[in-house]
């Protein structure tokens, strides 16, 4: 494609203007999600949705970790992006049109290719969400997930019953307490929940159908699209890195690397970070900070966490899966 005539760079927006103000990214998160958003010492959180702050942080401020945590439930997390209680909601939330559309936000890229799935224990001799006709099955208020429960059991005429709560950790603790034959959610949130929270887990088995698509990524508000830019292309970037075989222990030694296109990415070549507002090396900082995605999502979620998920659908599209980022150029 012809590239335009000229490329001026990018003019600060409202949201880049008061994060470097402050001197911290605001970023709304789960209540507590293992692998995604999950707390752990003073104001620590650990997680793939986490590592996402930390990388606009990094690219941003130059720091991973000013990040400021806003833990948030189904209900509230959308007000907190409203009102400018945060920068970002950056905690499993599924890209759908009726939140495109209408809520006043952009979803800013995928993070996670999902789906909703079932759990259930094993003494029950279920093995297909089919089976579950007539079941009482626990599931969040104000979701997608609650949604979807209600089409699956119309589709199949299974006269599913839900039991629904406001949180996401009263549903999974009302399941394992025996409230209801199954619990339901996304496939991760499934694996998340079983591991640390099942009192025995192998005593609960997945259910091996998907009920639906989630496409799962981080927010932000609409109007400024400068902020947008900012984190839709450091999220690119952490792909890109893993493309180019750029890590968290290498991309320093790799800055001389004479490949055009790493060049572009470590700022040694082309000035990209002009466009965003930011400095030649918005990138590296971002992928010193975090790692590239597919080392994030190792280290989160994969063969490397508790949590042992498959790679799937998350793979680089160079390896068959669906992580395609737009060319940094």
């Amino acid at each position: 494609m012809l590239a335009a005539a000229c490329a001026l760079p990018a003019h600060a927006g409202s949201v880049l203007d008061g994060v470097k103000q402050r001197g911290q990214l605001r970023c709304g998160v789960s209540t507590g999600v293992v692998g995604f958003s999950a707390p752990e010492t003073g104001n620590r959180w650990k997680g793939l949705d986490v590592d996402i702050c930390r990388a606009v942080a990094a690219a941003v401020l130059g720091d991973a970790n000013k990040v400021s945590y806003t833990p948030l439930n189904a209900q509230q997390r959308f007000a907190a992006l409203q009102s400018g209680q945060i920068d970002i909601l950056s905690r499993n939330t599924s890209w759908t049109l009726t939140r495109d559309a209408s809520l006043g936000f952009h979803f800013v890229a995928v993070t996670y290719y999902d789906g909703q799935g079932f759990l259930v224990p094993k003494k029950l001799k279920v093995n297909s969400a089919r089976q579950l006709k007539g079941a009482q099955v626990c599931v969040q208020a104000g979701t997608t997930t609650e949604k979807n429960l209600a089409d699956f059991s119309r589709r199949h005429q299974l006269n599913i019953k839900p039991v629904v709560y406001d949180s996401f950790e009263a549903a999974f603790k009302a399941f394992f307490s025996g409230r209801c034959q199954a619990y339901t959610t996304d496939a991760s949130g499934l694996a998340s929940v079983r591991n640390k929270e099942a009192p025995k887990p192998d005593d609960y088995l997945i259910l091996p159908e998907l009920i639906s698509k989630e496409a799962l990524g981080p927010m932000v508000r609409r109007g400024d699209d400068e902020w947008l830019a900012i984190t839709r292309w450091t999220i690119y970037a952490l792909m890109e890195a893993e493309e180019l075989g750029l890590t968290q222990a290498n991309i320093e030694q790799r800055r001389k690397d004479p490949d055009p296109a790493i060049g572009r990415f470590t700022g040694s070549g082309e000035d990209l970070g002009k466009l965003l507002g930011l400095d030649k090396a918005w990138a590296v900082r971002a992928v010193q900070a975090v790692g590239n995605y597919g080392e994030i999502f190792e280290r989160h979620v994969g063969q490397g966490s508790p949590l042992k998920l498959a790679r799937g659908l998350n793979r680089s599209w160079t390896q068959g899966g669906l992580m395609y980022p737009p060319p940094l150029r």
